[in-house]
């Protein structure tokens, strides 16, 4: 009997790794109902990309342990790859932030001449998220900042301020 007990609490150990974790600690939540939630074994890479200006272009990879590299591409404080680490507190703020946005299927693309995204401005910047699972499933998310509600561009802008990168980025002109 003890034998079984054991057995079944070792498979429960190696298996909580895996367990899905509500990033917003609250169990419940506007937004992020229905959604997929942040995995204790993923990572998340945020990418900016250029616009016709000074917009920062970086990318920054964290796992939930906090550690994270910073990679600056143009117009930031910081160019090359810079390790940081962050509170798993952070990582999971972060992935709160990101999580009502977070594709239930493989992907979304928010972008000019899609639906959602037909009358554009130009100029913008866009961002590029993955969300990706060390078992090897991933959810990817694309969105220009010329499309999608304002709410969500908002959230997505702001939420590498969680993180402990804004000295690897500069100032916010050209955003």
């Amino acid at each position: 009997m003890y034998k079984g007990m054991i057995a079944g609490l070792g498979a429960a150990l190696a298996l909580s790794g895996c367990v899905t974790v509500d990033a917003s600690g609250s169990g419940s939540g506007s937004g992020g109902a229905g959604k997929p939630i942040a995995i204790e074994s993923e990572t998340i890479r945020y990418e900016t990309a250029p616009c016709y200006g000074s917009c920062p272009v970086y990318a920054v990879t964290i796992a939930p342990d906090g550690r994270g590299t910073f990679e600056g591409k143009r117009f930031t404080a910081v160019t090359g790859i810079k390790e940081f680490r962050a509170t798993p507190a952070a990582y999971h703020s972060f992935a709160a932030k990101l999580a009502p946005y977070r594709p239930r299927d493989a992907e979304t693309l928010l972008q000019p001449g899609k639906p959602g995204c037909e009358n554009a401005p130009t100029d913008m910047p866009s961002v590029d998220i993955v969300w990706s699972e060390l078992s090897g499933g991933s959810q990817h998310l694309n969105v220009y900042y010329g499309c999608g509600p304002q709410e969500m561009r908002q959230a997505l802008r702001s939420a590498p301020e969680l993180l402990p990168i804004a000295a690897f980025i500069g100032p916010r002109g050209g955003r």
